[in-house]
């Protein structure tokens, strides 16, 4: 493990550019860059939105766990149509589909037009979800992890960039502003990324083109393979931790530890700016060796996690902010294995089966972590998280080393 440096991590990163590769993979990034990023604004403006619509915690909970689960029931459908018609439809689809539904979120008068808002949100959000993955496999079969690991890291900055500066818009205008500054953003890149796959583009080779028995038989066969269905458990308790802990890390600083809304809005900021660097290293790490060496980065997160509810002082707090950012380790390396794992010719529909079990699966957290914070045990929550997420790195050690799959051309 000691050759693992930021030197070699730049040799790898080098070898995704060529063919013309880089500037497709930076599209795709951009593009889930904005979709993640405009998706983790919901933490930062549920204070103004529980005065807006008279919220209490569980309200809250429940919220996200809408806007988690459609992003989950989303992936599916995604998966689907990335095998049927193709990445770039499919990809450029959740972008438009994604910012009709802010709009709709921005001009809600009600508590159930804000829910049905939110639930067509993160839908689109979750077509987009798999499509990226089955293009990245198609231009990289060899690198994959890092490639993915690259393009894991939009998220992190979109996450870093995003909710600070809507938080602060929140403050100063209304947090219908906070949102929809994104809307026009959402359809620049839409057309970007349009124009820019246009040259990798094919029609869809899946075989779910016709879905016959041999392929429900084959998917079957490789979704009851236990090597999957132990890394699909390790992704269910890494998203539950995830969901829940960023749902709520905003309301908690400001509740609990007495900040401004200003203020969280940039520790939560710096929590995805720490993370920007662990995807890629972790998705080298798993190209390199095997998906369990990546976790020893998430056991830092897991240290951080304890120590949370016994600090007080904003420098702790960035440090522990930033440190928390290698929670997110243990994505890139297991989404990897998983794509990995899978037959290539039902890799969209497969994975989204397993995305979609996940972040469904992931998604009550939120509403459990409100409904128990409600009850004033917040602080005892994050040591919860810490026990889930050891539990978690003790079932990553035992994943056997995963048979990569053939890519197929990107389409």
């Amino acid at each position: 493990m000691n050759r693992v440096s930021l030197s070699a991590l730049g040799v790898e990163v080098r070898k995704l550019q060529g063919g013309g590769r880089g500037r497709v993979l930076l599209a795709i990034a951009v593009g889930w860059g904005i979709s993640v990023g405009a998706r983790m604004i919901y933490p930062v403006v549920l204070p103004q939105l529980r005065e807006a619509y008279a919220l209490d915690l569980v309200d809250a909970g429940t919220l996200l766990t809408v806007l988690f689960a459609a992003y989950a029931i989303g992936q599916l459908p995604g998966g689907i149509l990335a095998d049927r018609i193709g990445e770039r439809i499919t990809l450029t689809m959740s972008l438009l589909l994604s910012a009709s539904a802010l709009v709709s979120i921005v001009l809600a008068r009600s508590r159930t037009a804000l829910f049905l808002a939110t639930a067509l949100f993160g839908f689109g959000v979750g077509f987009y979800a798999i499509a990226r993955f089955t293009a990245i496999v198609g231009l990289y079969p060899r690198g994959y992890g890092t490639a993915a690991g690259v393009t894991n890291s939009a998220p992190a900055i979109g996450q870093a960039m995003l909710p600070p500066i809507a938080g602060t818009i929140a403050v100063l205008v209304g947090w219908q502003y906070g949102l929809g500054f994104t809307i026009p953003v959402f359809v620049l890149v839409a057309v970007a990324l349009w124009v820019t796959l246009s040259k990798h583009s094919t029609a869809g080779t899946g075989a779910v083109d016709t879905f016959t028995r041999d392929t429900v038989r084959t998917l079957l066969s490789a979704l009851r393979d236990p090597s999957v269905v132990m890394a699909t458990l390790v992704l269910v308790l890494g998203i539950f931790i995830w969901q829940a802990f960023t749902g709520f890390y905003p309301t908690y600083l400001i509740d609990e530890k007495g900040l401004s809304p200003t203020v969280a809005s940039a520790l939560f900021g710096l929590h995805f700016a720490g993370s920007a660097l662990v995807h890629p290293l972790s998705g080298m790490i798993y190209d390199r060796w095997n998906v369990k060496y990546a976790f020893p980065i998430v056991a830092v997160a897991v240290v951080m996690l304890l120590g949370l509810p016994f600090v007080g002082s904003v420098p702790a707090l960035i440090a522990i902010s930033i440190l928390l950012g290698t929670l997110l380790g243990f994505e890139t390396a297991t989404e990897s294995y998983l794509v990995d794992a899978l037959p290539s010719d039902v890799e969209g529909t497969g994975f989204g089966i397993l995305r979609t079990v996940v972040f469904a699966t992931g998604s009550v957290s939120p509403i459990l972590f409100g409904a128990v914070a409600e009850l004033g045990f917040f602080n005892e929550l994050f040591l919860l998280l810490a026990g889930v997420g050891t539990l978690m790195i003790a079932i990553a050690t035992r994943l056997p080393v995963a048979q990569r799959s053939s890519g197929r051309p990107v389409s």
